[in-house]
């Protein structure tokens, strides 16, 4: 049977697409780099897991229930959500992972020709959502590590859609306050749809950080997303969500796919929010800790930081970053290069308990001798 000319049935704009490859499993990390155990500073996770309300859930799901199909439209956590932020249920959509409603807006508001505004240095995933839909993706430079809200502006035109503002931003911390954002929103006046990720919100300590949610009522172009993947610990589970203004709202989830977000996560997550325990001040506490540690075990290294807002950061080396991830691998510590970033001899280190940020500071000792 003659093979499928793929030059002329794939969009040139996929073809040229360069893919995100995944790393290999722990277990298989572990034996090709011969370590016995594997430290996991790459990802921002919790280090504390889910809430136990949550965790509880997990152990007690019933496995005849796999059988059967979950809630289409995440029906209960979407009024748990809606009730905690003062707004109509209507108003929420949830999807497997903050990177699925990330395409549900592009999907619902982009076509060829338009484009979206971003950062050169900031979570990805809304520039190659655009570039392998066959939209154009512009990516403004970072000013004193923060998104540039002027320079957003002037690359807005007639065919933008969506500009994206990560806050607080991923990698670096940094993070736009009210009245930043609230002036850029001004400037905007509703021409685009203006989209907040607070991937970190539960992470920020800052008095003058804002609320996302609570400027839907005043601005109805903007979209907030949130995740249960940091904060709560439901990475694994891959579940997230996005609130806005209901005629905004009612447009996306025409984009949505049904059925995507599973039964565990769906519950999981009520009842990560309904949590009572302390799990959100217990995780500051441990990230406080960690990041107090590093940032002087780090500066008597004589290695330049940048430690803002969120559970992670980032580490300027006197060399390459993909190199001291290997390195840092063979330790049994793993690390972010920042390479793809646009952020060459840095590493993005995630804030977990004091143990393993010793573990880390060794090893970084190590490879740098």
């Amino acid at each position: 049977m003659m093979q499928p000319n793929l030059d002329l049935l794939i969009p040139a704009y996929v073809r040229e697409f360069e893919p995100y490859i995944p790393s290999k499993p722990d277990a298989e990390l572990k034996k090709l780099y011969r370590c016995d155990r594997l430290l996991r500073l790459n990802n921002n996770e919790n280090p504390l897991g889910p809430p136990p309300g949550a965790q509880e859930v997990i152990c007690k799901f019933s496995p005849p229930s796999g059988a059967v199909y979950p809630s289409g439209d995440s029906y209960y956590l979407r009024r748990e959500i809606a009730a905690i932020h003062g707004i109509d249920p209507d108003q929420v959509l949830v999807g497997n992972g903050a990177n699925e409603v990330i395409t549900f807006v592009i999907k619902a508001f982009c076509e060829q020709g338009d484009n979206i505004i971003t950062a050169d240095k900031t979570f990805a995933v809304y520039e190659w959502v655009a570039t392998f839909s066959g939209i154009e993706a512009r990516v403004i430079p970072l000013v004193r590590e923060g998104f540039d809200d002027r320079g957003m502006l002037r690359a807005i035109d007639h065919r933008t859609k969506i500009l994206f503002v990560c806050n607080p931003n991923n990698p670096t911390g940094t993070y736009w306050s009210r009245k930043i954002l609230t002036d850029f929103l001004d400037a905007v006046d509703g021409r685009q749809i203006v989209v907040i990720d607070e991937a970190y919100f539960e992470f920020v300590e800052a008095a003058d950080y804002p609320d996302g949610i609570a400027l839907i009522r005043q601005y109805p172009n903007v979209v907030v997303f949130r995740t249960f993947s940091k904060m709560y610990g439901l990475a694994a589970l891959r579940i997230g969500y996005l609130a806005g203004n209901p005629d905004v709202v009612d447009m996306i989830r025409r984009t949505c796919v049904v059925y995507s977000v599973n039964a565990i996560a769906q519950e999981a997550a009520r009842a990560a929010l309904q949590d009572d325990t302390g799990h959100i001040r217990r995780t500051r506490e441990l990230v406080a800790e960690s990041k107090a540690f590093l940032c002087e075990e780090l500066s008597k290294m004589g290695l330049p930081l940048i430690a803002g807002e969120g559970n992670y950061l980032i580490v300027r080396l006197p060399g390459s970053d993909t190199l001291a991830y290997r390195k840092l691998m063979r330790e049994g510590v793993m690390i972010r290069p920042m390479t793809g970033f646009r952020y060459p001899d840095h590493i993005r280190v995630s804030l977990a308990r004091l143990e393993a940020m010793e573990v880390f500071v060794g090893a970084l000792k190590k490879i740098l001798s």
